[in-house]
């Protein structure tokens, strides 16, 4: 069977099923955990006329984690969702794309803050329940008058039916809609995990014009929640680069509201800990995963793996490096297999290397060996490096660590995205 789109995008980014059928992967919205709705809608925001105003509610509060952009220019809403993050719980995410809410100074967060007020006020909660996100162009007011309008129809449109309009709604240059789902089972209760993502250019998630959002009807308490939070990103979307640039509205934002009823996750040494963080990872990393393959004029998607490293950070370091690398992605957008440039880049990367076992293979095929040219004849590489999908991989040969990083190459279709976004 051929698949195409967001199907094929799909079945790459597929997680095997674990053993005894405890988690898999099911087709879901963030409506799919018990008590979530959600709703996008057309407000007026973007030019194109897209959906561009969603509300994700919470019929019940929810044990509430996030993280955000460590960019210190970063946009209002981001301000005002980290004080919500504080608290043990929250109910609502309101979030606009077209405008970005960034560098707007006090009038942005006068907005931002009246943004999550009309939220609340229309949901019958408190403003301190309610995230606010926005992505789109920087430096722009927000308009106010089309998107307070926007989250009273969307507020008016909450359904379980309504997850794909809500993902529709927070898009900007991406190319296809990004959501994973999974089941499993956890103290004895099936439950779920779903998520959103936008993101297909200004990538390099730092918590981190990145968002997500995650719903699960877990029973997971907030201090612990917020700890996983932070650990599936750096698992996950902190293992993604597009162009190296972090955004200034990152944001990743996780709600559990305890519907499952299992027993509650008191802590990391909870028997069903493990099987909580598990899902959480293995949806976070399928999206992750989208926005690398979604990259802005994408043509391929790179997987970076690095091995035989001092320390994990020496391996993130290295592996970030290469993924980096304008020339190492525009090699590949050319299928040229200038394997130099990847061993340069991971050589100045500051990673603890041995150059004199130094191995290198792009798909499976091996062009370095203990630092030295292997001599593959190019016309070797070419059936490999006309796929859509490529892994590479190259052990420092300094340790017992390794990690892999997600990215996508570099085409004349990225300039001409970057280079048009404003106008």
């Amino acid at each position: 069977m051929v698949l195409s789109g967001d199907a094929a995008v799909e079945e790459k980014t597929k997680a095997p099923e674990k053993e005894g059928n405890l988690m898999k992967k099911i087709e879901g919205w963030v409506t799919a955990p018990q008590g979530f709705i959600a709703a996008g809608v057309k407000a007026g925001i973007k030019a194109s006329g897209n959906h561009d105003v969603a509300v994700i509610f919470s019929t019940v509060p929810a044990a509430c984690g996030a993280v955000f952009t460590q960019n210190k220019m970063c946009a209002a809403p981001v301000l005002v969702s980290r004080e919500v993050n504080k608290h043990g719980y929250a109910q609502a995410i309101a979030v606009n794309s077209g405008c970005a809410n960034a560098c707007t100074g006090e009038q942005g967060l006068v907005d931002a803050k009246k943004m999550q007020a009309h939220t609340a006020e229309l949901l019958g909660i408190s403003p301190a329940a309610v995230f606010v996100c926005s992505t789109g162009v920087i430096g722009q007011f927000l308009p106010m008058d089309k998107l307070l309008t926007g989250i009273a129809d969307a507020v008016d449109s909450l359904d379980e039916c309504e997850g794909e309009s809500c993902a529709m709604a927070i898009q900007t240059t991406d190319t296809f809609i990004k959501h994973a789902a999974y089941e499993t089972e956890i103290g004895g209760k099936k439950v779920t995990f779903a998520g959103i993502a936008k993101g297909a250019g200004m990538i390099h998630p730092n918590m981190a014009t990145m968002l997500t959002f995650i719903t699960t009807d877990v029973a997971v308490a907030p201090d612990v929640l917020k700890r996983a939070v932070k650990k599936a990103a750096d698992k996950s979307f902190n293992m993604v680069v597009v162009d190296g640039d972090t955004s200034t509205n990152d944001s990743m934002i996780v709600l559990a509201n305890g519907l499952a009823e299992n027993g509650i996750i008191l802590s990391e040494e909870h028997p069903d800990y493990p099987a909580f963080f598990e899902a959480l990872v293995a949806c976070a990393t399928d999206l992750a995963k989208m926005i690398a393959h979604d990259g802005e004029g994408a043509t391929k998607f790179l997987e970076v793996n690095v091995t035989g490293a001092a320390t994990w950070e020496d391996a993130k370091t290295a592996a970030m490096a290469i993924a980096k690398s304008p020339l190492v992605k525009t090699a590949f957008f050319g299928e040229d297999p200038n394997w130099g440039r990847i061993v340069c880049a991971a050589g100045y990367s500051g990673a603890a290397m041995e150059t004199d076992k130094v191995n290198l293979s792009i798909g499976g095929i091996r062009l370095v060996e203990n630092g030295m040219n292997c001599n593959v004849p190019a016309e070797k590489l070419a059936p490999t490096m006309a796929e859509h999908d490529i892994s590479m991989s190259i052990d420092l040969g300094a340790g017992e660590e390794s990690a892999t990083v997600w990215t996508c190459d570099f085409s004349y279709e990225y300039v001409k995205i970057n280079g048009e976004y404003h106008t």
